[in-house]
């Protein structure tokens, strides 16, 4: 080939190597540069070579660039993400079918995520535990979203792979220990340290040995219909067992007032059925044999009621205790109970038991 004819042949393959640059490369700026670094030097070959392309060996290189150009994409190219959150205050109806009247198949809870299945629309099927069906979209959250909050309420979880797993309390087989969790038990993990596994146990920080625990993050899942009637019906089983006539007490004027007083100072702000509980407690000591047979000795008690020990509940009783607890204070004088037998309560979270508003009953 003449010299000028070779000129103009390495002419168009240096434009041409350009072109392809400009079309492939524009997905990123990291591949975009490692691109145009690789086929410069392709360039410069084709240039300086001594030699005549033919089609064949002009479709070589074209195949090599475009090849390049695609492995620099997969190297920057992030997964979409499945994931989906909850975007809601309380709660999220997911329906077996994307229509609005179709039936309700289960429930998510704020906080509550999973994985995108379909999506239709204004709606999106998704799985989350045993819940699978349509939620709006609107009400969701997805991508960058979904993983932040994801990381703000997700938890790491320890789960036994072996049964009598020693809970240490220092990372040593030697030292004594907190207790010992089942096979297949779960608690959160604070954090891996090596052959060990940070957890938490009973509010305790314990430590067991990694090899004998797997570890998941793991996030809350919704509810089935039939999960959420099952267990409404178990909680009405044990409101109902709670719900009685222990028998009336005798009682005037006063101490019924006294007794108002009392409901009003420790559960004034709770509803009428936490009130109603308050009262029924005092009346159940009355009744035990535990403490004073009176109910004056019953709530000035040593160490029992503080509101009656510092004054407070003489000074509501002189100035009328409200309506809804003097009904509450004749309710429980006339016998009726809503927490059964229970002789204590305490703030919620502070016992088990028997929860009415912020306090447990037991």
């Amino acid at each position: 080939m003449k010299s000028r004819e070779r000129m103009l042949w390495k002419g168009i393959m240096a434009g041409f190597i350009c072109l392809i640059t400009l079309v492939v490369f524009p997905v990123s700026a990291v591949a975009a540069d490692n691109g145009l670094s690789t086929m410069n030097a392709g360039a410069a070959i084709a240039l300086d070579a001594d030699i005549t392309l033919d089609n064949e060996e002009l479709d070589k290189i074209v195949s090599e660039v475009v090849a390049i150009s695609e492995n620099e994409v997969s190297k920057t190219s992030k997964p979409e993400s499945t994931l989906v959150m909850a975007n809601v205050k309380e709660s999220l109806n997911v329906r077996a079918q994307a229509d609005d009247n179709s039936e309700k198949v289960g429930v998510l809870y704020k906080d509550c995520g999973g994985k995108i299945l379909e999506q239709q629309g204004e709606w999106t099927k998704i799985q989350s535990g045993d819940v699978v069906g349509w939620a709006k979209t609107q009400f969701l959250f997805f991508g960058d979203e979904a993983e932040s909050l994801a990381g703000e309420v997700g938890n790491l979880v320890a789960k036994a792979n072996t049964d009598a797993l020693r809970v240490h309390k220092s990372k040593s087989n030697g030292t004594d220990i907190y207790g010992l969790m089942a096979v297949n038990d779960e608690v959160i993990a604070v954090e891996e340290q090596g052959d060990w596994v940070a957890i938490d146990f009973d509010g305790q920080t314990g430590y067991v040995l990694s090899e004998y625990v797997s570890i998941d993050f793991k996030i809350d899942a919704g509810e089935t219909m039939e999960v959420i009637q099952e267990r409404e019906r178990k909680e009405a089983e044990e409101k109902a067992k709670l719900i009685e006539n222990r028998g009336a007490v005798p009682a005037d004027v006063s101490e019924l007032t006294l007794l108002a007083a009392l409901i009003q100072c420790e559960a004034g702000g709770e509803s009428y059925e936490g009130q109603l509980a308050v009262g029924a407690v005092v009346m159940n000591r009355l009744r035990s044999g535990a403490y004073p047979n009176a109910l004056q000795g019953v709530i000035y008690a040593s160490g029992q009621f503080t509101p009656a020990l510092n004054g407070k509940v003489a000074r509501v009783a002189e100035n009328g205790p409200k309506e809804s607890c003097y009904q509450a204070a004749q309710e429980a004088l006339n016998g009726y109970s809503n927490v059964g037998g229970a002789t204590h309560f305490k703030r919620v979270g502070l016992h088990d038991g028997f929860v009415i508003g912020n306090h447990v009953f037991w």
